[in-house]
């Protein structure tokens, strides 16, 4: 019996990946980390920023995401987020780059608790890439 299952992830200009062959998705939701194998129960969640990790017949991929939801149903993970990146293709400048940018974000005096939540966890996972 097969172990597989597809997962599919769209950002706003176009379908960023569609693989049948997946095992286990690793996404960071708000309520934490969450493994994802075939046969989950159906869920619907937010992501927070962090590190999509996706294990399949083909490797292992990691994506660093800023935001997101998240859904499976039916032997079926679909991600939409609006920020996405191959960690094996992005430049160390642009981590630098992204980093800055977070940082003048957590750093604003009129910043609500949320939004710096949000800036934090995207500072300690870019510092953890760079």
């Amino acid at each position: 019996m097969s172990e597989e299952f597809k997962i599919e992830i769209v950002n706003p200009e176009k379908s960023f990946l569609s693989k049948d062959d997946v095992t286990e998705v690793i996404v960071p939701a708000f309520e934490g980390e969450m493994g994802i194998l075939k046969d989950h129960i159906s869920i619907i969640s937010f992501l927070k920023p962090g590190i999509i990790t996706i294990f399949s017949k083909s490797g292992e991929d990691k994506f660093y995401v800023e935001d997101g939801i998240v859904e499976f149903k039916s032997n079926n993970l679909s991600v939409l987020t609006s920020s996405i990146f191959n960690l094996k293709e992005i430049e160390k400048s642009k981590l630098q780059d992204l980093i800055k940018i977070a940082e003048e974000e957590s750093n604003k005096p009129e910043i609500s608790d949320q939004s710096k939540y949000l800036a934090d966890q995207k500072i300690e996972v870019l510092k953890t890439l760079n």
